[in-house]
């Protein structure tokens, strides 16, 4: 049988920024209260960076964890793609200033904005490297700020999201192209720019403002349930697994409704869903991968398994990947 290249994820690791803000704290600020934002979205708390902790930093600290557990060190690293919509700046690409700050030598290093769908969006980036041979150690990172985009007097945003980053490693390894390889097996990645009213920011170089982050709710809620189930399945199909199959889902950590409806719609039972939005709320490109290296810290997620991931974002963007650890 003919080897085939696959995209390995060698290790992974998360970070979150210090502080904590409850949803007692927002109260002070906001109209809202505890219970509201528990009853619709499942968040309790969130994380927020610093003042002067950017979105790099973040990265940075992921990142040496994500190579700390494969073994690695930053003189290995060729390929950087940072998933983000927070950037430090306009340009350069927050991932040519990750490749700094962590010392790695001359390679390849870009940024892939597609808001929450972004780390999936990343990894097939990647994918199209490590499985062609053109990359022997990669770096996958989701990092965000998400509250320096926030409108502190909309209650119906500003307590939706966090900050935090998460990476992995992908390395390239032999396999067999059966369904029993490691490695990325498959992936189904959507855009519909016609939805782009239902969650953007009001504000980029055109305006000369930062902006704020709009979103009407009740609207995205009712595409992401339909447009993730599809995407899900297509995933599936291209990676030859049966829904049975995945041993773990990590859906990007939303909302708690968002995450139980999608796994209800295709027939994942609850004990397979790996939730953090309770303690980290929605840090958009980075949920998955923080999700994801809390899932292996408590030793749920382990090597030999299948795992599904899937997000939706603005734009509206949304995919999802299958993978074997």
């Amino acid at each position: 049988m003919t080897k085939v290249l696959r995209s390995v994820v060698t290790g992974v690791g998360g970070y979150l920024p210090d502080e904590v803000v409850t949803n007692n704290d927002l109260a002070k600020i906001v109209d809202t209260s505890d219970e509201w934002i528990v009853e619709r979205t499942g968040i309790h708390q969130r994380h927020r960076a610093a003042e002067g902790q950017l979105v790099s930093d973040l990265a940075v600290e992921a990142a040496k964890r994500a190579l700390a557990a494969a073994g690695k060190t930053p003189a290995d690293i060729d390929l950087i793609v940072v998933a983000t919509t927070t950037p430090d700046l306009t340009f350069p690409a927050t991932a040519t200033i990750v490749q700094r700050k962590l010392g790695c030598p001359v390679g390849i290093a870009f940024d892939v904005q597609a808001v929450c769908s972004g780390f999936v969006y990343a990894l097939s980036t990647a994918d199209g490297f490590v499985a062609r041979g053109r990359s022997k150690c990669a770096l996958v990172i989701g990092a965000e700020t998400m509250t320096r985009l926030m409108d502190w007097t909309d209650r119906g945003t500003c307590v939706l999201f966090g900050d935090g980053a998460g990476a992995v490693v992908l390395e390239p390894q032999e396999g067999e192209g059966t369904t029993a390889d490691r490695g990325l097996l498959g992936f189904a990645l959507r855009a519909d720019g016609t939805k782009q009213d239902l969650l953007y920011v009001d504000g980029g170089v055109s305006t000369g403002k930062v902006g704020h982050l709009r979103m009407q709710g009740n609207q995205v809620f009712r595409h992401a349930v339909v447009n993730i189930s599809e995407a899900i399945f297509a995933a599936a199909t291209d990676a030859g697994i049966e829904i049975a199959d995945v041993d773990w889902f990590i859906p990007h950590q939303a909302n708690q409704r968002i995450l139980e409806g999608v796994a209800r719609r295709v027939g994942i039972e609850e004990g397979k869903v790996i939730s953090t939005v309770a303690e980290h709320a929605n840090t958009s490109a980075a949920s998955i991968p923080l999700a994801w290296a809390k899932g292996v810290d408590e030793g749920l997620i382990k090597p030999g398994q299948v795992l599904l991931l899937e997000a939706m974002g603005g734009g509206l963007t949304w995919g999802a990947c299958v993978l074997r650890l």
